[in-house]
């Protein structure tokens, strides 16, 4: 009789454990973001710029972030702009024009398409994705497609690059997205 009392107690306990969705692990993956996207945004590979140098329609153009951080300009060859802001990037070009090749060069940088996400998992078609600015966890699954038929469709793990490596959290349907960010949609157990 205890035997089958502690049997059913197990198989209850198990039942319902399933039925939970794990706590939010959200306080990492804030703590790696420093204002919205925009100006306080690092560039990294997969960035595409717009470049425009005043008075040099040459020089003018788009330019995609390369997997060293670099943009390759004609005339000043490559320059480092991964991990800065486009102020910072708009900076290290004017820097690179002013040695020998623009007397006063003035410089703006733009974000012409960010690096894309990633989708994994218990989703209709998973992969690579553009990224929309505003866009959270719940319209990346929109843009996948939709979530499978075994879809845990409450929470996702969401990866993130930081400056101090990968940073990974369970996180709400609504949390935002940034770009370059891996989202895996598990399966539910029941």
């Amino acid at each position: 009789m205890n035997r089958r009392v502690l049997l059913t107690g197990l198989a209850a306990t198990l039942a319902l454990g399933g039925c939970m969705h794990p706590g939010y692990r959200t306080e990492y993956l804030d703590a790696a973001v420093t204002g919205s996207t925009g100006a306080q945004y690092a560039l990294a590979a997969g960035d595409r710029l717009r470049v425009i140098v005043f008075g040099q329609d040459n020089l003018s153009n788009l330019y995609t972030v390369d997997g060293g951080g670099r943009i390759i300009m004609p005339l000043i060859g490559p320059v480092p702009v991964g991990g800065g802001t486009t102020l910072q990037a708009a900076r290290a070009i004017e820097a690179r024009l002013r040695d020998g090749f623009v007397r006063e060069p003035h410089v703006t940088v733009e974000i012409d398409l960010y690096r894309p996400f990633f989708i994994l998992g218990e989703v209709t078609t998973s992969g690579q994705y553009p990224y929309v600015n505003g866009m959270t966890v719940e319209t990346a699954v929109a843009i996948a497609a939709g979530f499978a038929p075994r879809a845990a469709r409450d929470h996702a793990v969401l990866t993130r690059q930081t400056r101090d490596g990968l940073v990974s959290g369970i996180v709400p349907m609504t949390y935002p997205v940034r770009p370059g960010d891996t989202i895996l949609i598990k399966e539910r157990w029941f």
